[in-house]
């Protein structure tokens, strides 16, 4: 069975060269290929042997992704939309910052999380995607619009952690130094909650950083709007931050959607600093992308400044995100569910 070579790191191509009896050397120069020159067939390959190549062309694919759909936002935004090889529909997001452009990762086809606010949970998760698929979703961006990405945030469609050793595999392969380069401190892997799993990831041997969806300040509001607090409630999900920054010595993201009339209010700011007392946390409030299909609307901008003051007030380290891609299907499995419709 042909296998797909954007899912291997440089372990592995070292392990499959030993296994034809090739030099090692090669691992390094095929990634350099791969990454740098960004083949589209072994051919290409202008430093290795015809007989070479053949085992290469035999033993691996180098499919790419169908674009089905790109939506351009007047801010810079694009959302895309891509087929996989076996029909399954996933979305990619590129944005555009004063530092360079950032691309938002789809870990999974659809979601088993069931935020209640968000569109990505509408359609069930049906499978993990590969790490290959993962590495596709940048270098197809790339190619797209001509743009180096030089930042990467994990945070497209499903829940990273749930799909643990594919994701640490992809972190590893785009962060190394011969391929797309990206350094591990301009990546962001953000998760839901899965106690477990940040347990696990504070021994991930990369600097990559770890970002919380947290959205609500007490178990009574986060059970409404996100499921897996029934699994692991907020005390539980406080003491795994406070292990991983005390393990790692790094800041976590707090990531906080402002739902109006529902988690954007004083009581709820205060709520959140007592809760975040002490760790070294940063804050990112995030202004909704409503869904048609979900009840919840955005805050207001009074209210969002308000709370944003409150947390500053508290002496929280906090910002409030610039609005992106308002203008098109922005929030994450808008476009992939319109489509399946």
């Amino acid at each position: 069975m042909m296998k797909h070579i954007y899912g291997y790191t440089i372990e592995d191509l070292k392990d499959y060269l030993a296994s034809i009896q090739a030099k090692p050397f090669r691992a390094n120069q095929l990634i350099e290929w791969l990454y740098r020159h960004k083949i589209k067939d072994f051919n290409e390959i202008t430093n290795m042997k015809k007989e070479f190549l053949q085992t290469l062309k035999n033993d691996f694919v180098l499919d790419e992704l169908q674009l089905v759909q790109q939506q351009n936002s007047a801010d810079g935004t694009m959302k895309f939309l891509f087929r996989l090889i076996d029909g399954n529909l996933i979305e990619t997001v590129l944005m555009k910052h004063v530092y360079g452009y950032s691309v938002c990762v789809t870990t999974e086809v659809g979601c088993n999380m069931g935020c209640a606010f968000c569109a990505s949970g509408m359609k069930k998760k049906l499978r993990n995607l590969e790490t290959y698929e993962m590495i596709l979703q940048i270098l197809m961006v790339e190619q797209i619009t001509g743009l180096k990405i030089s930042h990467v945030v994990v945070m497209g469609i499903g829940e990273p952690f749930d799909n643990y050793e594919n994701v640490l595999k992809f972190l590893h392969i785009i962060n190394y130094p011969l391929g797309l380069e990206i350094g591990a401190r301009h990546i962001t892997v953000s998760t839901c909650g899965l106690v477990d799993k940040i347990y696990s990831y504070s021994n991930f041997d990369l600097q990559v950083n770890l970002a919380i969806s947290l959205h609500a300040p007490t178990n009574q509001l986060r059970n409404e709007i996100m499921p897996i607090n029934k699994a692991y409630p907020l005390e539980e999900l406080v003491k795994a931050i406070s292990f991983y920054i005390k393990k790692t010595n790094r800041r976590v993201t707090i990531e906080y959607i402002l739902l109006k009339d529902f988690n954007d209010t004083l009581e709820c700011a205060n709520q959140l600093a007592d809760l975040l007392h002490g760790l070294n946390v940063y804050i990112n409030l995030i202004p909704y992308n409503e869904v048609k299909e979900k009840h919840y609307k955005r805050s207001s901008l009074d209210a969002m400044h308000a709370f944003y003051d409150q947390l500053k007030k508290r002496s929280l380290n906090v910002t409030l995100r610039r609005e992106q891609g308002s203008d098109i299907d922005a929030a994450c499995g808008q476009l992939r569910s319109k489509h399946m419709k």
